[in-house]
């Protein structure tokens, strides 16, 4: 059967209002051309060099790999500016949205880090940027909130008390439905409707292409394993892109949160059903009359119904493996990567550190001798450290 375009197997497409069809066919041929266009392509590499820190490093953590007793190396993706992968995708995007003559972008955010760096490339690029954000993940990411206003956009709450990145999603949709003629939307992760997997994906495969190349320079060999978390998987997509023709195990840590019941957890992929969510069909958290579940998360970025469509497709195929990792767990490893490293990661890339670990501890059961890993450090924990601080305190872990 012949690839049909928008789509990864099953999964992806193009489920949106009419009015939305225009924006979207646009975009894909500005895209095609501009990724074509050497300005646009010396314009944007000169970005995420000069200005957003690229290339990232591979850093071999040898504290953690002694524990551990394997090799592992941490993707540094937190080092870059704004601190996190994002600023990856709204650069490349808020290039594209002036190339075709917008002035006004919006965007969504989870955590806070996709909107801090649309702001961040709004400001550089000289545009207005306006983020949607769900009430209750503004309460527990405060600090981005206002590092957004203070790059001159205007950040709106949405979803009432307990308003999360599902609703932030929603609320930028109708509001692209409005103001597709001055205004583009720049979508944070690898979901959503066709072109944007795909061109997020793209924008985010610099990640994986920079620690192939580093790990063969450092270990002359590929890693036996890649983890990264997985909400709507922009990081792990872009990290995973690098590896997915080789034998590598990629790994991808969902969000487990406090239980199995619904409204407990977001691992779409681990106890999801193929649906139709926001525009594509993908794996998606819904009750047995259709209706999207509530999530939790200990993490802003991961609390999400659904996942990326090329993630759904990956599961389909088995080329990748989807774990849950509970709250308590990323936790632990928050804080196990501070104090052994010196490094604090994001509550969302604590999930991966989780994952690749107890994948380790079961390669080495299985007979695999020192295992060669890669940990997708997606995010830096500056903006965690209050949450956590209060979650763990209110645990009775005050004199830690």
């Amino acid at each position: 059967m012949a690839k049909r375009e928008g789509y990864f197997g099953e999964f992806g497409g193009r489920f949106v209002s009419e009015l939305l069809i225009p924006a979207l066919d646009e975009l894909w041929e500005q895209y095609k051309k501009a990724i074509k266009d050497p300005s646009y392509k010396k314009e944007y590499q000169a970005l995420l060099h000069d200005y957003a820190g690229r290339p990232t490093h591979l850093y071999f953590a040898a504290n953690l790999s002694a524990i551990h007793k394997a090799r592992i190396y941490l993707k540094r993706e937190d080092t870059l500016h704004t601190g996190s992968h994002k600023i990856n995708n709204t650069l490349g995007q808020a290039l594209l949205a002036r190339r075709m003559g917008k002035k006004r972008v919006i965007a969504e955010t989870g955590a806070g880090q996709h909107g801090v760096a649309t702001a961040t490339a709004a400001a550089v690029l000289g545009l207005k940027a306006h983020v949607y954000m769900g009430e209750e993940d503004l309460r527990r990411q405060a600090l981005n909130g206002f590092r957004m206003r203070l790059l001159g956009s205007t950040v709106e709450g949405v979803g009432g008390p307990t308003g999360t990145l599902r609703d932030a999603v929603n609320e930028a949709l109708r509001d692209w439905s409005r103001t597709v003629d001055d205004t583009h939307y720049i979508v944070g992760s690898a979901i959503g409707p066709h072109p944007f997997p795909r061109i997020v994906r793209d924008f985010q495969s610099v990640i994986g292409k920079e620690a192939r190349k580093q790990i063969l320079a450092k270990e002359k060999r590929l890693p036996d394993l890649v983890s990264a978390c997985v909400g709507g998987g922009s990081n792990a997509i872009g990290i995973f892109s690098g590896f997915v023709k080789d034998d590598v195990v990629l790994l991808g840590a969902e969000a487990g949160g406090r239980g199995d019941n619904p409204g407990q957890h977001s691992s779409s992929l681990s106890r999801g059903v193929p649906g139709i969510l926001q525009g594509a069909r993908t794996y998606l958290l819904q009750d047995s009359s259709g209706i999207v579940s509530p999530v939790h998360s200990v993490s802003a970025g991961l609390d999400y119904p659904g996942v990326g469509p090329e993630h759904a497709y990956l599961k389909s195929i088995g080329r990748a493996e989807y774990v849950s990792i509970s709250d308590e767990q990323a936790l632990e490893a928050f804080r196990a990567l501070s104090e052994v490293e010196g490094v604090i990661p994001a509550l969302e890339s604590s999930h991966a550190v989780a994952a690749a670990t107890d994948w380790i501890k079961k390669a080495r059961k299985k007979g695999l001798k020192e295992p060669l890993v890669i940990i997708n450090l997606s995010g830096r924990g500056d903006k965690d450290v209050a949450e956590a601080q209060r979650i763990l305190d209110g645990a009775g872990n005050e004199g830690h």
